[in-house]
Protein backbone atom coordinates (compact mmCIF):
# COMPACT_ATOMS: atom_id res chain seq x y z
CA UNK A 1 0.00 0.00 0.00
CA UNK A 2 1.19 3.60 -0.61
CA UNK A 3 2.60 5.17 2.30
CA UNK A 4 0.94 8.03 3.31
CA UNK A 5 2.24 11.89 3.96
CA UNK A 6 2.45 12.91 7.04
CA UNK A 7 -1.67 13.03 8.38
CA UNK A 8 -4.28 14.50 9.85
CA UNK A 9 -7.33 13.16 11.33
CA UNK A 10 -10.67 15.05 10.00
CA UNK A 11 -13.30 14.73 12.82
CA UNK A 12 -16.05 12.39 12.33
CA UNK A 13 -19.34 12.93 14.09
CA UNK A 14 -20.19 10.56 16.90
CA UNK A 15 -23.49 8.87 16.35
CA UNK A 16 -26.35 10.36 18.23
CA UNK A 17 -27.45 7.76 20.91
CA UNK A 18 -30.72 8.95 20.80
CA UNK A 19 -33.11 9.72 17.38
CA UNK A 20 -35.41 12.02 16.77
CA UNK A 21 -38.20 9.42 18.21
CA UNK A 22 -36.73 9.59 22.31
CA UNK A 23 -38.52 12.95 22.48
CA UNK A 24 -39.13 14.59 26.28
CA UNK A 25 -40.96 12.48 28.33
CA UNK A 26 -40.66 9.11 26.35
CA UNK A 27 -40.02 5.78 27.68
CA UNK A 28 -36.62 4.04 26.79
CA UNK A 29 -38.73 1.11 25.89
CA UNK A 30 -39.25 0.12 22.40
CA UNK A 31 -42.08 -2.50 20.87
CA UNK A 32 -40.83 -4.93 18.31
CA UNK A 33 -41.57 -6.80 15.57
CA UNK A 34 -44.91 -5.88 13.59
CA UNK A 35 -45.47 -4.09 9.93
CA UNK A 36 -45.79 -0.56 9.11
CA UNK A 37 -47.78 0.62 5.83
CA UNK A 38 -46.95 3.54 4.67
CA UNK A 39 -48.63 5.45 1.30
CA UNK A 40 -46.50 6.45 -1.21
CA UNK A 41 -47.66 9.20 -3.93
CA UNK A 42 -45.73 6.98 -6.59
CA UNK A 43 -43.79 3.84 -6.83
CA UNK A 44 -40.11 3.29 -7.01
CA UNK A 45 -38.87 3.16 -10.57
CA UNK A 46 -35.00 1.92 -10.27
CA UNK A 47 -33.27 0.83 -7.09
CA UNK A 48 -29.94 0.63 -8.03
CA UNK A 49 -28.04 3.66 -6.27
CA UNK A 50 -25.69 4.56 -9.11
CA UNK A 51 -27.90 4.71 -12.11
CA UNK A 52 -31.19 6.83 -11.07
CA UNK A 53 -32.06 10.23 -10.82
CA UNK A 54 -35.39 10.34 -8.91
CA UNK A 55 -36.38 11.12 -5.52
CA UNK A 56 -39.11 8.96 -5.79
CA UNK A 57 -35.91 5.74 -5.50
CA UNK A 58 -32.67 8.10 -3.76
CA UNK A 59 -35.48 8.54 -0.80
CA UNK A 60 -35.93 4.89 -0.12
CA UNK A 61 -32.24 3.57 -1.43
CA UNK A 62 -30.99 4.68 2.32
CA UNK A 63 -33.25 1.75 3.91
CA UNK A 64 -31.96 -0.71 1.53
CA UNK A 65 -28.01 0.35 1.23
CA UNK A 66 -25.19 1.96 3.56
CA UNK A 67 -22.36 3.99 3.09
CA UNK A 68 -19.16 4.78 4.39
CA UNK A 69 -20.28 7.39 5.62
CA UNK A 70 -23.72 8.95 6.62
CA UNK A 71 -25.14 12.44 7.11
CA UNK A 72 -26.33 13.25 10.48
CA UNK A 73 -30.07 14.23 11.08
CA UNK A 74 -29.65 17.74 10.15
CA UNK A 75 -28.16 16.83 7.28
CA UNK A 76 -25.46 19.38 7.64
CA UNK A 77 -22.15 17.33 8.34
CA UNK A 78 -21.32 13.49 8.01
CA UNK A 79 -20.87 10.59 10.96
CA UNK A 80 -19.73 7.37 11.24
CA UNK A 81 -21.10 4.46 8.47
CA UNK A 82 -19.70 1.06 7.37
CA UNK A 83 -16.43 3.20 8.01
CA UNK A 84 -15.76 3.96 11.47
CA UNK A 85 -13.09 6.34 10.61
CA UNK A 86 -11.42 8.36 7.88
CA UNK A 87 -7.82 10.21 7.32
CA UNK A 88 -6.71 13.08 5.06
CA UNK A 89 -3.28 13.53 4.16
CA UNK A 90 -1.92 17.04 4.56
CA UNK A 91 -2.03 18.21 1.16
CA UNK A 92 -5.73 16.86 0.60
CA UNK A 93 -4.75 14.33 -1.44
CA UNK A 94 -5.05 11.15 -0.23
CA UNK A 95 -7.94 9.55 1.96
CA UNK A 96 -7.95 6.49 4.02
CA UNK A 97 -11.32 4.86 5.61
CA UNK A 98 -11.27 2.19 8.48
CA UNK A 99 -14.73 -0.70 7.97
CA UNK A 100 -16.21 -1.54 10.56
CA UNK A 101 -15.60 -4.98 11.53
CA UNK A 102 -17.80 -7.15 10.92
CA UNK A 103 -20.45 -6.15 8.57
CA UNK A 104 -21.98 -7.88 6.22
CA UNK A 105 -24.46 -7.51 3.25
CA UNK A 106 -27.87 -8.58 3.91
CA UNK A 107 -27.33 -12.24 2.79
CA UNK A 108 -24.93 -12.89 5.28
CA UNK A 109 -22.38 -12.15 3.32
CA UNK A 110 -19.09 -10.22 4.31
CA UNK A 111 -18.53 -6.74 3.17
CA UNK A 112 -15.05 -6.23 2.11
CA UNK A 113 -12.81 -3.45 0.81
CA UNK A 114 -13.10 -5.08 -2.24
CA UNK A 115 -16.51 -4.31 -2.66
CA UNK A 116 -16.12 -0.88 -1.28
CA UNK A 117 -13.29 -0.54 -4.15
CA UNK A 118 -15.94 -1.96 -6.84
CA UNK A 119 -18.77 0.36 -5.71
CA UNK A 120 -16.91 3.61 -5.61
CA UNK A 121 -15.05 2.46 -9.03
CA UNK A 122 -18.69 1.92 -10.54
CA UNK A 123 -20.29 5.16 -8.88
CA UNK A 124 -17.36 7.62 -10.41
CA UNK A 125 -17.04 5.92 -13.78
CA UNK A 126 -17.68 9.06 -15.97
CA UNK A 127 -20.25 6.46 -18.23
CA UNK A 128 -22.40 5.67 -15.47
CA UNK A 129 -25.78 7.76 -14.61
CA UNK A 130 -26.08 11.33 -13.16
CA UNK A 131 -24.24 11.39 -10.14
CA UNK A 132 -20.45 10.17 -11.04
CA UNK A 133 -19.35 14.35 -10.78
CA UNK A 134 -19.57 13.34 -7.16
CA UNK A 135 -16.67 11.47 -6.19
CA UNK A 136 -14.54 13.12 -10.18
CA UNK A 137 -11.92 14.19 -7.87
CA UNK A 138 -11.03 10.26 -6.73
CA UNK A 139 -8.46 9.02 -9.24
CA UNK A 140 -7.70 5.46 -7.57
CA UNK A 141 -9.35 3.26 -5.06
CA UNK A 142 -7.06 0.81 -3.29
CA UNK A 143 -8.16 -2.22 -1.32
CA UNK A 144 -7.00 -3.81 1.63
CA UNK A 145 -7.79 -5.64 4.41
CA UNK A 146 -10.55 -3.65 6.27
CA UNK A 147 -8.91 -0.23 4.98
CA UNK A 148 -9.65 1.37 1.72
CA UNK A 149 -7.18 4.17 0.31
CA UNK A 150 -8.93 7.05 -2.31
CA UNK A 151 -6.14 8.94 -4.14
CA UNK A 152 -7.61 12.20 -5.53
CA UNK A 153 -6.57 14.13 -7.93
CA UNK A 154 -7.48 17.78 -6.50
CA UNK A 155 -8.22 18.74 -2.84
CA UNK A 156 -11.93 18.07 -2.56
CA UNK A 157 -13.79 19.94 -0.04
CA UNK A 158 -16.86 17.82 -0.96
CA UNK A 159 -15.84 14.37 -0.77
CA UNK A 160 -16.60 13.28 2.89
CA UNK A 161 -20.35 14.48 2.09
CA UNK A 162 -20.24 12.94 -1.00
CA UNK A 163 -19.08 10.06 0.42
CA UNK A 164 -22.40 9.74 2.43
CA UNK A 165 -24.41 9.74 -0.60
CA UNK A 166 -27.01 7.70 -1.96
CA UNK A 167 -24.59 7.27 -5.39
CA UNK A 168 -21.77 5.83 -3.22
CA UNK A 169 -23.37 3.11 -1.40
CA UNK A 170 -21.83 -0.07 -1.04
CA UNK A 171 -22.73 -2.96 -3.00
CA UNK A 172 -22.08 -6.93 -3.41
CA UNK A 173 -19.53 -7.11 -6.16
CA UNK A 174 -20.12 -10.85 -6.52
CA UNK A 175 -24.02 -10.35 -6.07
CA UNK A 176 -24.07 -7.70 -9.00
CA UNK A 177 -21.28 -9.38 -11.72
CA UNK A 178 -23.79 -12.12 -11.29
CA UNK A 179 -27.19 -10.70 -12.17
CA UNK A 180 -28.01 -11.58 -15.53
CA UNK A 181 -26.76 -9.06 -17.97
CA UNK A 182 -23.95 -8.34 -20.61
CA UNK A 183 -22.85 -4.66 -19.33
CA UNK A 184 -23.41 -2.63 -16.14
CA UNK A 185 -27.00 -0.89 -17.19
CA UNK A 186 -28.31 -4.17 -17.92
CA UNK A 187 -27.07 -6.04 -14.77
CA UNK A 188 -28.04 -3.51 -12.48
CA UNK A 189 -31.29 -2.88 -14.46
CA UNK A 190 -31.71 -6.90 -13.34
CA UNK A 191 -29.74 -6.82 -9.96
CA UNK A 192 -32.70 -3.46 -9.02
CA UNK A 193 -35.60 -5.69 -9.31
CA UNK A 194 -34.69 -7.44 -5.98
CA UNK A 195 -31.39 -5.63 -4.76
CA UNK A 196 -29.13 -6.92 -1.95
CA UNK A 197 -27.53 -4.26 0.16
CA UNK A 198 -26.40 -3.47 3.76
CA UNK A 199 -28.55 -1.22 4.88
CA UNK A 200 -31.77 -1.87 7.49
CA UNK A 201 -34.18 -3.57 5.23
CA UNK A 202 -33.95 -5.33 2.06
CA UNK A 203 -36.90 -5.96 -0.83
CA UNK A 204 -38.81 -9.09 -0.27
CA UNK A 205 -41.92 -8.80 -2.81
CA UNK A 206 -42.71 -5.88 -5.07
CA UNK A 207 -45.42 -5.27 -7.47
CA UNK A 208 -44.87 -2.47 -9.41
CA UNK A 209 -46.96 0.28 -9.12
CA UNK A 210 -48.96 -1.25 -6.54
CA UNK A 211 -46.65 -2.14 -3.44
CA UNK A 212 -43.23 -2.63 -2.31
CA UNK A 213 -42.78 -4.96 0.97
CA UNK A 214 -39.61 -4.88 2.72
CA UNK A 215 -38.21 -6.86 5.35
CA UNK A 216 -35.94 -6.53 8.33
CA UNK A 217 -32.02 -7.41 7.55
CA UNK A 218 -30.72 -10.00 10.38
CA UNK A 219 -26.77 -8.42 9.39
CA UNK A 220 -28.04 -4.72 10.27
CA UNK A 221 -24.87 -3.65 11.99
CA UNK A 222 -26.76 -0.72 14.29
CA UNK A 223 -27.97 -1.53 17.64
CA UNK A 224 -31.26 -0.15 19.12
CA UNK A 225 -31.94 1.58 22.37
CA UNK A 226 -32.52 -1.97 23.83
CA UNK A 227 -29.02 -3.12 22.51
CA UNK A 228 -30.38 -5.26 19.78
CA UNK A 229 -30.34 -5.05 16.41
CA UNK A 230 -32.23 -2.52 14.73
CA UNK A 231 -34.55 -2.23 12.60
CA UNK A 232 -37.44 -2.85 15.47
CA UNK A 233 -39.80 -3.24 12.34
CA UNK A 234 -39.96 -7.07 11.04
CA UNK A 235 -41.76 -5.43 7.85
CA UNK A 236 -42.36 -2.11 5.84
CA UNK A 237 -44.96 -2.19 3.34
CA UNK A 238 -44.94 0.54 0.94
CA UNK A 239 -48.74 1.00 -1.01
CA UNK A 240 -48.66 2.84 -4.04
CA UNK A 241 -51.49 5.53 -3.22
CA UNK A 242 -51.55 8.31 -6.33
CA UNK A 243 -54.41 10.26 -5.03
CA UNK A 244 -53.41 12.80 -2.22
CA UNK A 245 -57.43 12.70 -0.55
CA UNK A 246 -57.36 8.18 -0.65
CA UNK A 247 -54.06 8.49 0.72
CA UNK A 248 -55.45 10.58 3.39
CA UNK A 249 -58.61 8.44 4.10
CA UNK A 250 -56.98 5.50 4.21
CA UNK A 251 -54.64 6.79 7.02
CA UNK A 252 -57.52 8.39 8.82
CA UNK A 253 -59.50 4.94 8.49
CA UNK A 254 -56.12 3.45 10.40
CA UNK A 255 -55.59 1.12 7.22
CA UNK A 256 -51.88 2.53 6.80
CA UNK A 257 -50.01 4.05 9.54
CA UNK A 258 -48.15 7.12 7.69
CA UNK A 259 -48.83 9.14 4.59
CA UNK A 260 -45.93 11.22 2.38
CA UNK A 261 -46.67 14.68 0.38
CA UNK A 262 -49.63 15.89 2.49
CA UNK A 263 -51.23 18.53 0.79
CA UNK A 264 -50.37 21.41 2.39
CA UNK A 265 -53.87 22.66 2.20
CA UNK A 266 -54.44 19.69 4.51
CA UNK A 267 -52.02 19.90 7.48
CA UNK A 268 -54.26 22.36 10.18
CA UNK A 269 -57.02 19.81 9.29
CA UNK A 270 -54.94 16.65 10.25
CA UNK A 271 -52.92 18.41 13.10
CA UNK A 272 -56.26 18.74 14.54
CA UNK A 273 -56.85 14.77 13.96
CA UNK A 274 -56.46 13.66 17.61
CA UNK A 275 -55.89 10.24 15.91
CA UNK A 276 -52.68 11.52 14.06
CA UNK A 277 -49.34 13.46 13.88
CA UNK A 278 -48.99 16.05 11.07
CA UNK A 279 -45.59 16.94 11.26
CA UNK A 280 -43.54 19.83 8.84
CA UNK A 281 -39.78 18.44 8.68
CA UNK A 282 -37.28 20.63 8.11
CA UNK A 283 -35.99 20.79 4.61
CA UNK A 284 -34.03 22.27 1.62
CA UNK A 285 -36.76 21.56 -0.75
CA UNK A 286 -37.26 24.01 -3.33
CA UNK A 287 -40.16 23.78 -5.94
CA UNK A 288 -40.04 24.96 -9.19
CA UNK A 289 -40.65 24.91 -13.05
CA UNK A 290 -38.16 23.51 -15.38
CA UNK A 291 -38.63 24.49 -18.50
CA UNK A 292 -37.14 23.13 -21.86
CA UNK A 293 -34.24 26.12 -23.42
CA UNK A 294 -34.14 24.06 -26.64
CA UNK A 295 -34.57 26.12 -29.71
CA UNK A 296 -37.27 23.16 -30.59
CA UNK A 297 -39.23 20.47 -29.02
CA UNK A 298 -39.23 17.13 -29.30
CA UNK A 299 -42.06 16.97 -31.87
CA UNK A 300 -40.13 19.82 -33.67
CA UNK A 301 -42.07 22.72 -32.96
CA UNK A 302 -40.74 25.94 -32.32
CA UNK A 303 -39.93 26.50 -28.48
CA UNK A 304 -40.53 30.15 -27.80
CA UNK A 305 -38.53 29.17 -23.91
CA UNK A 306 -35.59 29.03 -25.95
CA UNK A 307 -35.41 33.07 -25.60
CA UNK A 308 -33.83 34.27 -22.57
CA UNK A 309 -36.18 37.00 -22.36
CA UNK A 310 -39.63 35.17 -22.82
CA UNK A 311 -38.30 32.67 -19.93
CA UNK A 312 -37.25 36.14 -17.70
CA UNK A 313 -40.98 37.22 -18.11
CA UNK A 314 -42.55 33.74 -17.17
CA UNK A 315 -40.39 34.72 -13.93
CA UNK A 316 -41.64 38.45 -13.65
CA UNK A 317 -44.56 37.24 -13.73
CA UNK A 318 -45.27 34.96 -10.70
CA UNK A 319 -46.47 36.71 -7.46
CA UNK A 320 -44.90 34.04 -5.08
CA UNK A 321 -46.20 35.56 -1.85
CA UNK A 322 -49.67 35.02 -3.34
CA UNK A 323 -48.65 31.51 -4.35
CA UNK A 324 -46.77 30.95 -1.25
CA UNK A 325 -50.70 31.89 0.50
CA UNK A 326 -52.64 29.52 -1.74
CA UNK A 327 -50.50 26.84 -2.32
CA UNK A 328 -48.59 26.06 0.55
CA UNK A 329 -50.51 27.99 3.00
CA UNK A 330 -48.21 30.05 4.38
CA UNK A 331 -46.10 27.74 4.98
CA UNK A 332 -43.19 28.15 2.16
CA UNK A 333 -40.87 30.99 1.17
CA UNK A 334 -40.14 32.44 -1.84
CA UNK A 335 -37.02 31.08 -4.12
CA UNK A 336 -33.89 33.71 -4.73
CA UNK A 337 -31.53 31.07 -5.82
CA UNK A 338 -31.77 27.61 -7.99
CA UNK A 339 -30.84 26.19 -4.37
CA UNK A 340 -32.34 26.44 -1.47
CA UNK A 341 -31.47 29.35 1.42
CA UNK A 342 -30.57 26.73 3.72
CA UNK A 343 -27.76 24.81 1.19
CA UNK A 344 -24.58 25.59 2.42
CA UNK A 345 -23.03 29.00 0.36
CA UNK A 346 -25.96 29.86 -0.56
CA UNK A 347 -25.79 33.49 -1.71
CA UNK A 348 -27.77 35.69 0.87
CA UNK A 349 -27.50 38.81 -1.92
CA UNK A 350 -29.46 37.40 -4.14
CA UNK A 351 -32.90 38.72 -5.08
CA UNK A 352 -34.42 36.18 -7.29
CA UNK A 353 -37.61 37.52 -8.73
CA UNK A 354 -39.76 40.32 -7.90
CA UNK A 355 -43.68 40.41 -9.23
CA UNK A 356 -43.73 42.60 -12.28
CA UNK A 357 -46.24 42.01 -14.79
CA UNK A 358 -45.29 44.94 -16.69
CA UNK A 359 -41.74 44.11 -16.94
CA UNK A 360 -42.88 40.81 -18.23
CA UNK A 361 -45.48 42.14 -20.98
CA UNK A 362 -42.21 44.13 -22.60
CA UNK A 363 -39.62 41.21 -22.25
CA UNK A 364 -42.58 38.89 -24.09
CA UNK A 365 -43.21 41.99 -26.69
CA UNK A 366 -39.09 42.50 -26.99
CA UNK A 367 -39.34 39.03 -27.76
CA UNK A 368 -41.46 39.56 -30.46
CA UNK A 369 -44.75 38.11 -28.80
CA UNK A 370 -46.54 41.14 -28.51
CA UNK A 371 -49.49 38.99 -28.63
CA UNK A 372 -48.58 36.60 -26.18
CA UNK A 373 -47.55 32.81 -26.14
CA UNK A 374 -49.09 29.01 -25.25
CA UNK A 375 -47.34 26.91 -23.27
CA UNK A 376 -47.69 23.65 -21.94
CA UNK A 377 -46.66 22.47 -18.13
CA UNK A 378 -46.88 18.48 -17.31
CA UNK A 379 -48.47 17.72 -14.01
CA UNK A 380 -48.74 14.91 -11.64
CA UNK A 381 -51.74 13.47 -11.61
CA UNK A 382 -53.74 13.48 -8.58
CA UNK A 383 -51.38 16.55 -6.96
CA UNK A 384 -53.48 19.02 -5.63
CA UNK A 385 -50.83 21.02 -4.72
CA UNK A 386 -49.67 20.54 -8.59
CA UNK A 387 -53.22 21.39 -9.77
CA UNK A 388 -53.52 24.09 -7.06
CA UNK A 389 -50.23 25.84 -8.40
CA UNK A 390 -50.75 25.45 -12.16
CA UNK A 391 -54.29 26.92 -11.75
CA UNK A 392 -52.86 29.54 -9.96
CA UNK A 393 -49.93 30.51 -13.03
CA UNK A 394 -53.02 30.98 -15.17
CA UNK A 395 -54.31 33.00 -14.17
CA UNK A 396 -51.23 35.04 -13.60
CA UNK A 397 -49.63 34.41 -16.80
CA UNK A 398 -53.10 35.06 -18.81
CA UNK A 399 -52.96 38.05 -17.17
CA UNK A 400 -49.55 39.42 -19.35
CA UNK A 401 -50.53 36.90 -22.27
CA UNK A 402 -49.23 33.71 -21.54
CA UNK A 403 -51.74 30.79 -22.02
CA UNK A 404 -50.70 28.02 -19.80
CA UNK A 405 -52.14 24.48 -20.85
CA UNK A 406 -52.10 21.79 -18.22
CA UNK A 407 -51.16 18.17 -18.90
CA UNK A 408 -51.81 15.66 -15.93
CA UNK A 409 -49.67 12.37 -16.08
CA UNK A 410 -49.10 9.52 -13.77
CA UNK A 411 -46.09 10.01 -12.37
CA UNK A 412 -44.38 7.17 -14.19
CA UNK A 413 -45.07 9.01 -17.63
CA UNK A 414 -43.86 12.13 -16.49
CA UNK A 415 -40.44 11.12 -15.48
CA UNK A 416 -40.08 9.04 -18.88
CA UNK A 417 -41.16 11.71 -20.65
CA UNK A 418 -38.77 14.43 -18.82
CA UNK A 419 -35.59 11.95 -18.71
CA UNK A 420 -36.35 11.84 -22.70
CA UNK A 421 -36.65 15.51 -22.49
CA UNK A 422 -39.96 15.26 -24.04
CA UNK A 423 -41.50 18.35 -22.37
CA UNK A 424 -41.91 22.33 -22.78
CA UNK A 425 -42.54 22.50 -18.64
CA UNK A 426 -42.80 20.07 -15.63
CA UNK A 427 -43.24 21.02 -12.15
CA UNK A 428 -39.99 20.22 -10.14
CA UNK A 429 -39.27 20.01 -7.09
CA UNK A 430 -35.79 19.21 -5.53
CA UNK A 431 -33.67 18.74 -2.31
CA UNK A 432 -30.26 18.36 -1.51
CA UNK A 433 -28.66 15.11 -0.73
CA UNK A 434 -25.67 16.50 0.67
CA UNK A 435 -24.71 18.73 2.74
CA UNK A 436 -23.06 21.34 -0.12
CA UNK A 437 -23.87 22.74 -3.08
CA UNK A 438 -21.80 21.22 -5.58
CA UNK A 439 -24.95 18.23 -6.30
CA UNK A 440 -27.66 20.72 -7.22
CA UNK A 441 -25.32 23.08 -9.31
CA UNK A 442 -23.58 19.87 -11.07
CA UNK A 443 -27.67 19.01 -11.74
CA UNK A 444 -29.46 22.07 -12.53
CA UNK A 445 -26.54 24.65 -13.79
CA UNK A 446 -24.05 22.11 -14.94
CA UNK A 447 -25.00 20.74 -18.93
CA UNK A 448 -23.15 17.50 -17.80
CA UNK A 449 -25.20 13.76 -17.81
CA UNK A 450 -28.53 15.29 -17.36
CA UNK A 451 -28.15 18.42 -19.64
CA UNK A 452 -28.95 21.19 -16.95
CA UNK A 453 -31.73 19.07 -14.85
CA UNK A 454 -32.89 18.41 -18.75
CA UNK A 455 -33.50 22.09 -19.47
CA UNK A 456 -30.49 21.94 -22.68
CA UNK A 457 -29.59 24.87 -20.63
CA UNK A 458 -25.35 25.86 -20.89
CA UNK A 459 -23.35 28.62 -19.68
CA UNK A 460 -19.46 28.31 -20.59
CA UNK A 461 -18.90 30.41 -17.95
CA UNK A 462 -20.72 28.53 -15.12
CA UNK A 463 -19.24 25.05 -16.78
CA UNK A 464 -15.65 26.74 -15.68
CA UNK A 465 -16.65 28.06 -12.05
CA UNK A 466 -17.84 24.95 -11.22
CA UNK A 467 -14.68 23.25 -12.27
CA UNK A 468 -13.46 25.86 -9.85
CA UNK A 469 -15.41 25.15 -7.17
CA UNK A 470 -14.65 21.58 -6.98
CA UNK A 471 -10.93 22.40 -6.16
CA UNK A 472 -11.30 25.18 -3.96
CA UNK A 473 -10.64 24.74 0.08
CA UNK A 474 -10.96 28.49 0.82
CA UNK A 475 -14.67 28.56 2.12
CA UNK A 476 -14.62 32.35 1.48
CA UNK A 477 -13.28 31.96 -2.37
CA UNK A 478 -15.69 28.84 -2.74
CA UNK A 479 -18.47 31.20 -1.83
CA UNK A 480 -17.44 33.81 -4.20
CA UNK A 481 -17.26 31.44 -7.19
CA UNK A 482 -20.43 30.04 -6.28
CA UNK A 483 -22.03 33.58 -6.12
CA UNK A 484 -21.21 34.33 -9.32
CA UNK A 485 -23.01 30.88 -10.64
CA UNK A 486 -26.52 32.02 -8.91
CA UNK A 487 -25.99 35.53 -10.41
CA UNK A 488 -25.28 34.12 -13.96
CA UNK A 489 -28.27 31.67 -13.61
CA UNK A 490 -30.75 33.50 -12.21
CA UNK A 491 -29.97 36.33 -14.95
CA UNK A 492 -30.24 33.11 -17.73
CA UNK A 493 -33.80 31.99 -16.32
CA UNK A 494 -33.66 28.25 -16.96
CA UNK A 495 -36.10 27.14 -14.57
CA UNK A 496 -39.18 29.23 -13.19
CA UNK A 497 -38.61 30.00 -9.41
CA UNK A 498 -41.58 29.43 -6.99
CA UNK A 499 -40.61 28.55 -3.16
CA UNK A 500 -39.09 26.73 -0.53
CA UNK A 501 -41.28 24.05 1.89
CA UNK A 502 -41.23 21.61 4.20
CA UNK A 503 -41.75 18.08 4.22
CA UNK A 504 -45.30 17.30 4.89
CA UNK A 505 -45.59 13.69 6.80
CA UNK A 506 -48.57 12.29 8.76
CA UNK A 507 -48.51 9.68 10.92
CA UNK A 508 -51.10 7.55 13.25
CA UNK A 509 -49.93 8.36 17.11
CA UNK A 510 -48.44 5.05 17.69
CA UNK A 511 -45.56 5.25 15.30
CA UNK A 512 -42.77 6.20 16.47
CA UNK A 513 -38.94 7.03 15.78
CA UNK A 514 -39.71 8.22 11.88
CA UNK A 515 -38.13 11.02 10.77
CA UNK A 516 -37.29 12.65 7.13
CA UNK A 517 -34.19 14.64 7.45
CA UNK A 518 -33.48 18.35 5.41
CA UNK A 519 -31.83 15.83 2.81
CA UNK A 520 -34.82 14.26 1.90
CA UNK A 521 -34.46 10.81 3.19
CA UNK A 522 -37.01 8.57 4.53
CA UNK A 523 -35.11 6.66 7.53
CA UNK A 524 -37.19 3.64 9.11
CA UNK A 525 -34.57 1.95 10.52
CA UNK A 526 -35.59 3.09 14.45
CA UNK A 527 -39.13 3.54 13.44
CA UNK A 528 -41.15 1.17 15.90
CA UNK A 529 -45.31 0.52 16.43
CA UNK A 530 -45.82 1.44 20.21
CA UNK A 531 -49.08 -0.79 21.68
Amino acid sequence: MKRLSPIRKTPVRLALALMASLTLGQSLAVTRGGQMVFGRYADSLFLDPVLNDANLDIWILTNLYDTLLQPTDDGKSVRPGLATTYVLSTDGKTMRLTLRPGIKFADGSPITSADVKFSLDRARNPDNGAWNGLLESITSVTAGNNLVTLTLKHPDPTLPAALATFNAAIMSQKLFNAAAGANDAAKAKAFAEKPVGSGPFVVSDWKRGSYMVLKRNPYYWKKGEDGKALPYLDTLRFEIIPDDNTRILKLQAGEIQGAEFIPLSRVAELKANPKLNMLLFPSTKVNDLILNNRPKLKDGTANPLSDVRVRQALNYAVNRDALIQLVTFGTGKPMKSFMSSATPLFDTTQKGYTFDPTKAKALLAAAGYKNGIDVTSMATSGSADDLALLTALQQMWGAVGIRLKIEQLDTATKTARYRANDFQMRTGAWTDDIADPSEITGYYAVFGATEAAHTGFKNDTIEKLFVQSQQETSRVKRAGLYRQIQTLYTNAAPTVYLYETPYPVALTKNVRGFSQIPLGYNIFERTSLEK
